[in-house]
C-alpha cells in the first residue's frame, strides 16, 4: 500500500490526515488488516522497563493513533494486567474503527509456578479478562505468548490454538498469531498446526546484533504469514541507558553494547535511534513493533520513521558496528530463559 492511500482505520475528523499520508501501511499476511510500518508496543506500560507517568503514557497512545500508528500490542504478562488496564483507559472514547489491537494468552505471573498456562480453561478465562481490561468486545489478533515455554508444542497445537480458533468463530477475535524468541519454534508450529496462523511476532531477532529472523522470512512469506518484528532495541541492550538487570544476554554482549552506547553518547547521539533506523530498513517485515512509554519516545520514533538519520548518523552506525557490535560473539540468548524455567520447575517437584 502506498503512503498516499488511507488505511481502513482512517477516520476523517479524528486522524491527522498529513501524518497518516506520510505513514507506510502493509497487509498483515493474509488478513484484511492494513497495519502501520510502526506499531505501538505496550510492553513498557507494564513497568518491566521501570515506572512511568500514566497520564503521559495515555497521551502517547492517543497521539500515536491520531498520527496513524494503528496497531497496538499488549499482553496480560506486561505488568500482570497493568498494560492492558492502562490501554483500556487510553482507548476510552477513541472510535474502535481507528485502531487494531492484539493481546496474548499463555504467559501470566512473575512466579514460576504460575508463569505459564496454555490450557483451554486458563486461555478462555484469561482472554475474557483481557477484553474486560481493554474495554473492547473483540481484539483483532489473539496470540499465544512465548510458545517455546510450553511443556510440549503439542499442547499449543491441540489445546491453545483450537481454543483461540473457537474464540475467533464466536467473534471475540479476528485472527490468530503466535509469539516467541526461537524463530525455529514459530516455524515448526506453523508447519504442524491444523489451525490457521495469521501472524508471528518475533522479538530481538532482527536488530543490530542479531538478524536471525531474516533466515526465516522466505518461509513465512511462502505461507502468507504476517511478520511482526518486535524489540528492535534488543529489550534495552541497544540504548544509551542500557538494559534492565533481568536481561538474559551474556555479560560480554552487554559490555559491547554498553561500549557502543558510550561511543554514541560521546557524540551526542542516541544508540537507539541508529538501532531503530537499521531495523526499519527491511521491506519484508510487515511492521516494526517498538515499545513506547512516553510522548517523547513516540515523537522520536515517528521522527526516525519519517526523516531517517543523517549521513553522519549512518557513518556513526557503521563505526559502532565495526568497533563494538561485530565483536559480539553470543548474538542471542536462545535457550537460556527456558533452561532457567525448567530447572526451577524441576526443583519444585
Amino acid at each position: 500500500m502506498t503512503s498516499h492511500a488511507f488505511p481502513p482505520t482512517y477516520l476523517e475528523g479524528f486522524h491527522d490526515p498529513e501524518a497518516v499520508k506520510a505513514m507506510q501501511y502493509k497487509k498483515l499476511g493474509k488478513t484484511d488488516l492494513i497495519v502501520s510500518e510502526l506499531s505501538f508496543g505496550a510492553g513498557p506500560l507494564g513497568c518491566h522497563y521501570g515506572t512511568y507517568d500514566e497520564a503521559d503514557a495515555i497521551e502517547a497512545v492517543r497521539q500515536a493513533i491520531k498520527q496513524g500508528v494503528n496497531y497496538i500490542d499488549t499482553a496480560p504478562w506486561y505488568g500482570q494486567g497493568r498494560s492492558e488496564t492502562t490501554l483500556g483507559k487510553a482507548l476510552k472514547g477513541i472510535p474502535r474503527q481507528a485502531y487494531y489491537i492484539a493481546t496474548k494468552v499463555g504467559r501470566y505471573e512473575l512466579d514460576y509456578d504460575n508463569m505459564f498456562d496454555f490450557t483451554v480453561a486458563k486461555t478462555k478465562k484469561s482472554f475474557k479478562k483481557s477484553l474486560e481490561l481493554l474495554g473492547v468486545d473483540y481484539v483483532d489478533v489473539i496470540q499465544v505468548h512465548d510458545i517455546e515455554f510450553a511443556p510440549s508444542l503439542d499442547i499449543i497445537i491441540t489445546q491453545t490454538l483450537p481454543e483461540l480458533s473457537k474464540q475467533v468463530a464466536e467473534g471475540r477475535a479476528r485472527y490468530i498469531g503466535i509469539t516467541g524468541y526461537p524463530v525455529s519454534v514459530l516455524k515448526e508450529c506453523i508447519e504442524r498446526s491444523n489451525i490457521n496462523i495469521d501472524s508471528i511476532l518475533s522479538y530481538s531477532r532482527l536488530s543490530l546484533i542479531d538478524d536471525t529472523l531474516l533466515e526465516y522470512v522466505p518461509f513465512f512469506k511462502k505461507h502468507n504469514v504476517g511478520i511482526i518484528n518486535a524489540a528492535v532495541l534488543s529489550m534495552g541492550l541497544l540504548t544509551n541507558d542500557g538494559p534492565q538487570k533481568w536481561h538474559p544476554a551474556s555479560d560480554e554482549t552487554k559490555k559491547q553494547c554498553a561500549c557502543a552506547a558510550e561511543y554514541c553518547k560521546d557524540r551526542d547521539v542516541e544508540l537507539c535511534q541508529l538501532a531503530m533506523w537499521h531495523s526499519m530498513q527491511h521491506a519484508d517485515v510487515t511492521t516494526n513493533l517498538i515499545g513506547i512509554q512516553t510522548t517523547k519516545q513516540l515523537k522520536m520514533n515517528l521522527d526516525i520513521l519519517r526523516n531517517g538519520i543523517t549521513e553522519k548518523g549512518k557513518a556513526l552506525l557503521q563505526e559502532v558496528q565495526e568497533k563494538f557490535l561485530s565483536k559480539v560473539k553470543n548474538q542471542h540468548w536462545e535457550g537460556k530463559e527456558i533452561q532457567a524455567y525448567r530447572v526451577a520447575m524441576k526443583d519444585k517437584m
